[in-house]
């Protein structure tokens, strides 16, 4: 036990420094993850907002299928510039729901009777 008491007075502090620094380095791996898929989350999103506006402003002359192709090319480039990861499904549901929220705020209102 004399043995024990002898290391821990000796390199107790050390090991305790350690330790504290290798959990508070771990603390902040997770903590950039979260900060950067939350980051990134909203950064889709209003780059989704972004190509939105300018697809229906340039190209008036398309429509339909044409429009979104254009539109998914669009996006995608712009998040490859930002290495901004993202899948092919999650690009078009990204401006699905952009163009719903567009649409949404060009839609009027019912008058009241």
């Amino acid at each position: 036990m004399h043995v024990f008491s002898d290391f821990l007075q000796e390199y107790g502090s050390s090991l305790l420094y350690a330790l504290v620094t290798a959990v508070f380095g771990y603390l902040g791996v997770i903590a950039k993850k979260l900060w950067q898929k939350w980051f990134n989350e909203r950064e889709k999103e209003r780059a989704a907002h972004t190509v939105v506006k300018a697809v229906e402003q340039i190209y008036t002359d398309l429509h339909g299928e044409e429009k979104l192709q254009r539109a998914l090319c669009d996006l995608e480039e712009l998040l490859n510039a930002r290495e901004i990861p993202v899948s092919a499904p999650e690009l078009r549901l990204l401006l699905e729901s952009a163009l719903a929220e567009y649409n949404k705020a060009f839609e009027k209102e019912p008058k009241a009777a």
